[in-house]
């Protein structure tokens, strides 16, 4: 026996596409775009270290979730994963604030053979577990607990692996994110004359 949806499949479905799509558009517009934001002296470094962190905290709630779901810890499932969904709408908050403010970090280091796949693979996943995340949790919001699992099932490696990934992508730029600073300006030094 199955629980009706709490809330129409159409009309969430609709919700879900929407939502994916805009949050998409307005990353890769950010992204490729001019820098639309001003964040007044806040230095380039400080919100990619926040995304960082934000990144890494999801990976360890969504281990945590998973690990609560298969001992039946059904509540504890639950709060982790609202945990989870917060910190990644965080990030994203984060990451629109970062790109719409400042020119995106260039990698200039060694491991490019290693940095740029997994920063490509980052990339494709992580504009595919927006809606991936947002379905995931409509069935579960709406009690279609079969259909949940059966996409969560996909849903958390995919997500997990955007999370870790997007650290690992920090901690390879992270070098050149103070050459992304924007030069301070010459020390204003006031003229006396002498000759008083």
């Amino acid at each position: 026996m199955s629980n009706g949806p709490a809330f129409p499949q159409r009309k969430a479905n609709a919700i879900v596409w929407s939502l994916s799509v805009f949050l998409i558009g307005a990353v890769a517009f950010l992204y490729l775009g001019p820098n639309l934001l001003s964040l007044g002296s806040l230095s380039p470094s400080t919100l990619p270290k926040l995304n960082a962190v934000l990144n890494g905290a999801c990976a360890i709630v969504l281990v945590l979730a998973w690990r609560a779901i298969l001992r039946k810890r059904v509540e504890r499932h639950r709060r982790l994963m609202y945990l989870a969904v917060t910190l990644s709408a965080l990030f994203l908050v984060s990451y629109i604030l970062q790109h719409g403010t400042f020119p995106s970090v260039k990698y200039g280091g060694t491991f490019g053979w290693l940095y740029y796949p997994v920063l490509l693979t980052h990339i494709v996943l992580a504009a595919a577990i927006v809606p991936l995340v947002l379905i995931t949790l409509s069935r579960a919001l709406s009690a279609r607990y079969d259909k949940h699992r059966r996409i969560a099932r996909v849903t958390l490696p995919l997500w997990l692996y955007v999370s870790i990934t997007g650290v690992v992508v920090y901690l390879m730029c992270a070098p050149y994110y103070s050459e992304a600073a924007p030069a301070a300006p010459p020390p204003v030094v006031e003229h006396v004359d002498s000759q008083g």
